[in-house]
């Protein structure tokens, strides 16, 4: 299941940071109305099976140091392969139309069910949030994590990564393959600063088109819970490619 969250500040200004991840991710864990649920989420160091786009700003100024929306609105889609977490958040959403963003008071304007989508064995999906698949690397003797650029080893990583999520999540130990590639027309380069104590981390993702063939349940894991890795911190969101 997924949703879009339309949010506006009382005035027709808001400032957004370049790197906002770390207060979106805060307002969903916030918006859980099972409190239970959220603690667990938010304190797991495993998968969490959901993800979000990036924002959208429909009247927007670029400045060197942020995204300024000229009225106040902005927008972003959430999704899970969890529907209990989906409707927790729809409630917590609407018990509480106040929102701490940041620095920033914000309310809730709308919030949207988007209705399921057909899946097939084979889909064209573009990203709405960037990807990021990671591997080891051995680098003066000492094993270091390396942010990997679409290459064969990206794809099998995207692979591998989502066959090990679907079975964490169904209990399940399939074996079944899925294929992913790309026709690397539409491959935009992000570095991403995620917020850790009173420094960032930056991560070096990819917005991009992604070709899925293989068994369409896992297709559909895809696209409720995101691809590749980092999901819950507004990485591999997937949307039908238009």
């Amino acid at each position: 299941m997924r949703l879009k969250i339309t949010l506006k500040s009382k005035t027709n200004y808001l400032k957004i940071p370049f790197n906002y991840n770390h207060w979106l991710s805060a307002i969903i864990y916030k918006k859980i109305d099972d409190l239970n649920l959220s603690q667990k989420l938010h304190s797991s160091t495993s998968f969490k099976f959901f993800t979000f786009s990036q924002i959208n700003v429909p009247f927007k100024k670029i400045t060197k140091t942020g995204i300024i929306s000229k009225n106040g609105v902005i927008n972003f889609y959430i999704s899970s392969s969890n529907d209990y977490l989906i409707k927790s958040m729809v409630n917590g959403y609407l018990n509480d139309l106040k929102i701490n963003f940041g620095n920033h008071i914000l309310f809730v304007e709308k919030i949207e069910l988007i209705p399921e989508i057909k899946i097939n064995n084979k889909m064209k999906f573009n990203t709405i949030s960037p990807i990021i698949v990671r591997t080891k690397k051995e680098i003066n003797g000492k094993l270091k994590i390396w942010d990997l650029s679409p290459s064969p080893d990206f794809f099998k990583g995207l692979e591998k990564n989502l066959v090990k999520k679907f079975n964490s999540f169904n209990n399940s130990n399939i074996t079944d393959k899925i294929f992913i590639s790309s026709d690397m027309r539409n491959v935009k380069r992000k570095r991403i600063g995620i917020k850790k104590d009173n420094n960032y981390i930056y991560q070096r993702a990819y917005m991009m088109d992604l070709i899925l063939e293989g068994d369409p349940k896992l297709i559909k894991f895809a696209y409720d819970a995101g691809i590749g890795e980092k999901n819950s911190m507004g990485f591999g969101m997937l949307d039908v490619f238009n």
